[in-house]
């Protein structure tokens, strides 16, 4: 080869190596153009502009909240949806629930509450490494239901590492790999142990996330794209009735991946492997555990006025949302039924409570010095800021005006047709091809994204087969988030990774047999317990043929 045919190769392969992603915002448009050039249908131009998003999304060489917004000028330039039509979908009451829910949760944050319910849980647990591990995924997949699952992680990564720090230093268990002695604390890899509790503390808080509406965006996502494409359904995704449906799959889930991470890191049912014999600190290791704990406890100080109140606020707010319209009796909400209240309604009223109410009283002592300080407010906006993902917004937005746009273009309903050629299957074997498929491709891409692009053409393709809508969008909703597998799949894998140094083949096999039993679960809760709670499911719904126009579809996005 001449070294002009070096260079040139070179040259390329610098092209390719440092300006990929520019090659990608241009190459996509370019090379789908046959999609819409071919036919003049509004569907293929849809269909284009979904094909061209779904390569952004993936890859994000643009940020996410970007491309979601393509639709506001693709739409109205492709005569799909009005700009007015399209720009509404990108705040409407779901978003506004999502939004001041992530305020409301913050606050927790800010007052510590969950810092002290998670140490508050792992001194009652115990302190040996099972019973430890245990306790972390217990908190953190608890928490997670209420507030958001980087929160959780965060908090716990500094209180694993502190424990196991401690044990390490009297000689109990090892910290570290061995084979990274001579190398600094902050590039050594951790050991079996640490890899097991860090691991589960970024897999609990996903499995966690999913138990409530406002657990993670991907829930707010699909039900939007449900309650749009199905306005007059009888089954609803009220946040009670989601709580009821989802929540078993969260204690079993959590459970299940609590024990197969026992068995591939420390050794469970395996009494003679190396991994038991490593954690086996008996009750002097256990005290120490326990003293790092009640230090940690100890250090918050007595229960603050600011945390009960916030408490108080929260469990209210809750209480709110399930007995607006809990589906088995009337709720508070039909109080309000001309004009309709919504579950936006009550956040926004608790979140301008947080802002207005004190911290603390001392304004009270008022013949004190003390009460000349100025009394801080529950929650600070400046604290909000930055803890609110105000890109994920957009892409919830997008996600919603996309599949808007799919249905009223006659896109999804030709998609979901051509998958109708799956109707060979039975809708069991069916629903678990489509659990394992969203499990695996959300490994590599946002959660929220995936779902803006699978729950649409589920939604026709369930109609195309006369299978329940709801029997396929709730499990594949739920999949959307159990990224387990490789660090860019959620922000808590990300965030573990970055802490502990944990090597990317460790995080991939933890993540493969929590994969299996997460698609395992959500399968068979799918069959047996979501049929008790939508009893329907079992048979197709009248209301799934009944078309809408485009003006009476955005109208849903206010149900919550």
């Amino acid at each position: 080869m001449s070294s002009e045919d070096h260079t040139s190769t070179k040259g390329c392969f610098n092209i390719f190596s440092y300006h990929y992603e520019g090659l990608l915002i241009i190459g996509p448009p370019i090379l789908f153009s046959p999609v819409m050039l071919m036919s003049d249908e509004v569907a293929n131009r849809c269909m284009y502009l979904l094909m061209v998003m779904a390569v952004y999304w993936i890859f994000e060489v643009i940020p996410l909240g970007v491309t979601s917004m393509l639709p506001i000028v693709a739409f109205p330039l492709m005569d799909i949806m009005p700009t007015g039509d399209a720009c509404r979908l990108y705040f409407r009451d779901t978003l506004v629930m999502f939004v001041t829910s992530i305020m409301v949760a913050t606050a927790i944050e800010y007052s510590k509450l969950h810092i002290r319910l998670a140490l508050r849980v792992l001194q009652i647990v115990g302190c040996s490494p099972r019973r430890l591990h245990f306790g972390l995924c217990a908190v953190t997949t608890f928490l997670s239901v209420w507030i958001a699952n980087s929160a959780c992680t965060a908090m716990m990564c500094p209180i694993i590492y502190a424990v196991l720090d401690e044990l390490a230093s009297q000689g109990l268990i090892k910290q570290y790999d061995e084979a990274d002695a001579d190398l600094p604390k902050a590039e050594r890899r951790p050991s079996k142990i640490g890899n097991c509790f860090y691991l589960s503390v970024s897999y609990a808080s996903s499995i966690g996330g999913i138990g409530s509406l406002i657990g993670t965006p991907t829930n707010l996502a699909f039900k939007g794209i449900y309650d749009s494409r199905f306005p007059n359904a009888t089954e609803k995704l009220d946040f009670g009735i989601y709580l009821v449906y989802a929540f078993p799959f969260v204690i079993v889930g959590s459970l299940l991946m609590y024990l197969v991470l026992e068995m591939a890191f420390m050794g469970m049912f395996r009494p003679n492997s190396q991994a038991a014999k490593e954690i086996e600190v008996g009750k002097e290791g256990a005290e120490i555990g326990r003293k790092v704990i009640d230090g940690k406890y100890d250090e918050l100080g007595p229960i603050t006025i600011h945390e009960i109140s916030i408490a108080i606020l929260f469990v209210l707010l809750i209480m709110l949302y399930i007995g607006r319209k809990p589906g088995f009796m009337e709720g508070w909400g039909s109080l309000f039924e001309n004009p309709s209240i919504k579950n936006s309604a009550p956040t926004v009223m608790i979140l301008m409570i947080i802002f207005s109410f004190p911290a603390n009283y001392k304004f009270l002592k008022f013949w004190k010095e003390e009460s000349l300080e100025k009394t801080p407010a529950l929650l600070t906006w400046q604290f909000i800021v930055p803890k609110v993902p105000w890109g994920l917004i957009f892409l919830v937005g997008g996600g919603a005006t996309l599949a808007e746009g799919s249905k009223v273009s006659g896109m999804a309903t030709k998609l979901g047709t051509s998958l109708s050629v799956l109707d060979f299957l039975p809708p069991s074997i069916l629903l678990l091809v489509v659990v394992t498929a969203a499990v695996l491709i959300t490994n590599f891409s946002a959660n929220v994204a995936i779902a803006n692009i699978t729950v649409p053409v589920l939604a026709e393709m369930a109609v195309a087969m006369k299978i329940h809508p709801l029997y396929l969008i709730f499990p594949v909703g739920m999949a959307c988030s159990m990224a387990f597998m490789l660090p860019v799949g959620t922000p808590p894998n990300a965030l573990v990774q970055g802490y502990a140094n944990i090597e990317t083949k460790n995080m991939a096999i933890g993540g493969l047999y929590a994969s299996i039993t997460t698609i395992l679960t959500i399968w068979a809760l799918a069959q047996t317990w979501g049929v008790f709670v939508y009893p329907n499911t079992k048979k197709y719904p009248d209301w799934a043929d009944i078309e809408t126009n485009a003006t009476r579809s955005l109208d849903i996005w206010d149900e919550v």
